[in-house]
């Protein structure tokens, strides 16, 4: 692939996760400080409704009707004016957590869609894919750094419980809304096909890659991602109970790990193959909330920090690890459907149960005070280590993909790339 367009997605990829990076991981301290702490889960509620609604815009308007380019660009533009306003409905819970879903329902689809958009123009995904992924990665790094080190100079305390980090998110949506319609030309690949309810959804794609062991895949997926919310929510504030600075700065830890593992990926898929390192990925899940409980024995930092450092293993051999086999298994006509199908039940359904999982057994525990003691924290966070740890069991004893020698060594044949303006 030529290093212009690999330099022109990876922008894309900055940018998409700097904008995401620099609300999530800030969001539940802002509400704590503006008298909503036990409406924290409600950010992370809102953000997997607007992914079970993504698959609206990724097999159905962007698979049939419009170029991906245009989709995004017109997104972006929206949810970046959205989150302006977002940080004005602070004295109304109802409307605050409307806009932040009005957001939502906006950028959740972006994220099968510049998935979609970079696989179409790769000529084999588990090299080239990953190398661009990874400045994902770096926005979501920079986006941290951002809100603690540099928004921190505005205000007379940490940023993370001002609006900073929210404005910050609409500038960079903006900008790629605006930078979206430079990017090469996707077309529609399912031009012409009758829409339907099952094709909306994804279901179509679901007949074409199913078997026994992508059905094993899909549940394992949407069973993971129950637990896996409670890391989103409730790590920035478990670090505030352990009166801790720079949160922004220190979750962005993982996604540092995160950077280097994303490099060793296509070597990793040689070695290990797709069951190994989803297996690998599922066992860092369970031993970063082990971690989190031990950590909140005796206060001890650098435990947690050691969990946060585990987001390399855990998401890049989950979620990117999941996407490429997801695209493996994918034709060009139905891969845009095929990545939002699995944005829907990981990020939607998945992450939807975890968030409300996780926010009632914090409000159980938080008992009308202020924050939780840390025995409490050590309890907490059993939870859903546990569950990690009974989902890696099933996903170990019933996954068994049969998948060719050629697909294994990473030299599948290239698919033509989508034209290019």
């Amino acid at each position: 692939m030529h290093r212009s367009l690999t330099a022109r997605l990876s922008l894309m990829m900055f940018l998409e996760f700097f904008a995401w990076g620099a609300w999530y991981t800030t969001i539940a301290v802002y509400m704590a400080n503006v008298g909503m702490g036990t409406l924290t889960q409600w950010p992370y509620t809102v953000n997997p409704i607007a992914a079970i609604a993504a698959p609206f815009f990724l097999g159905f308007i962007a698979d049939r009707f419009f170029p991906t380019e245009k989709v995004l660009g017109v997104l972006h533009l929206l949810g970046g004016l959205v989150m302006l306003a977002v940080p004005r409905a602070v004295g109304n819970p109802g409307l605050f957590i409307g806009l932040l879903l009005l957001y939502n329902l906006c950028f959740m689809p972006t994220l099968g869609l510049s998935s979609a958009l970079a696989l179409s123009h790769v000529s084999n995904a588990e090299r080239e894919f990953p190398r661009i992924r990874v400045f994902g990665t770096l926005g979501w790094i920079v986006a941290g750094l951002f809100v603690s080190f540099v928004l921190s100079r505005f205000v007379s305390g940490p940023a993370e419980g001002t609006p900073l980090p929210i404005y910050a998110t609409a500038v960079a949506s903006l900008l790629l809304g605006v930078y979206s319609f430079t990017l090469p030309h996707t077309p529609p690949q399912g031009a012409g096909k009758r829409a339907t309810v099952r094709g909306i959804l994804g279901l179509d794609a679901l007949d074409q890659l199913g078997s026994r062991s992508f059905y094993v895949f899909v549940l394992c997926s949407f069973l993971l991602c129950i637990p896996l919310a409670a890391y989103y929510n409730f790590t920035q504030l478990f670090l505030v109970a352990l009166n801790t600075q720079k949160i922004a700065a220190i979750q962005t830890l993982g996604q540092m790990s995160e950077f280097g593992f994303m490099l060793l990926m296509p070597l990793m898929f040689r070695r290990l193959g797709v069951k190994w390192m989803l297996m690998i990925g599922m066992a860092a899940w369970v031993a970063r909330y082990a971690l989190f409980a031990g950590a909140a024995v005796n206060g001890v930092v650098w435990m947690v920090a050691l969990g946060i450092l585990l987001h390399g293993v855990c998401y890049d051999f989950f979620f990117v690890t999941g996407q490429i086999y997801v695209d493996r298994k994918s034709t060009p006509a139905i891969r845009a459907q095929a990545q939002g199908f699995f944005v829907l039940i990981t990020y939607g359904v998945g992450m939807l149960i975890g968030a409300q999982v996780a926010g009632a057994a914090y409000n159980r525990a938080l008992n009308g005070q202020q924050t939780l003691t840390l025995p409490q924290w050590q309890s907490f966070w059993w939870l859903p280590a546990l569950f990690a740890l009974g989902v890696l069991v099933l996903f170990a004893v019933a996954f068994h993909d049969r998948v060719s020698p050629v697909e294994a060594s990473g030299t599948v044949a290239p698919r033509p790339a989508a034209a290019e303006l």
